[in-house]
């Protein structure tokens, strides 16, 4: 960054980056746009979950039949602020064959019953 990285909101007067407020209107002091640093994918993901649905023990609550689909279900939770996992399912391990074969939607106890009326789940199926 920039010494003239910070701009008042009020006067657009540039100011260095160790100030905090403008010396004129005493409004607080913001970033230009553009100065702050792309986010990655991670912290991008990162903002939209709702931390009522992170707590708890991981449980599954679908189960895909290949990772493309694994990866659909993913980001319709992800979209409802519910974090999940999502791993191979038990007995298909095939190391040649990595993305095809079920996967196991997993997510934490507290977002549990969102997720399933997110994947309009009923609840019979998806457990064990």
């Amino acid at each position: 960054m920039s010494d003239a990285s910070l701009v008042c909101p009020g006067c657009g007067q540039s100011r260095p980056a160790n100030e905090r407020f403008c010396a004129q209107c005493g409004l607080p002091l913001v970033h230009l746009p553009g100065a702050e640093p792309p986010r990655s994918e991670r912290q991008r993901r990162a903002r939209k979950i709702k931390p009522q649905y992170a707590r708890g023990e991981l449980v599954k609550v679908a189960r895909a039949q290949n990772q493309s689909e694994a990866e659909l279900i993913e980001g319709i939770l992800l979209e409802e602020g519910i974090p999940s996992l999502v791993r191979r399912s038990r007995g298909f391990d095939v190391a040649d064959m990595l993305v095809a074969g079920p996967r196991d939607v997993l997510v934490p106890e507290s977002g549990a019953q969102a997720a399933r009326e997110a994947l309009a789940w009923d609840g019979a199926s998806s457990e064990g």
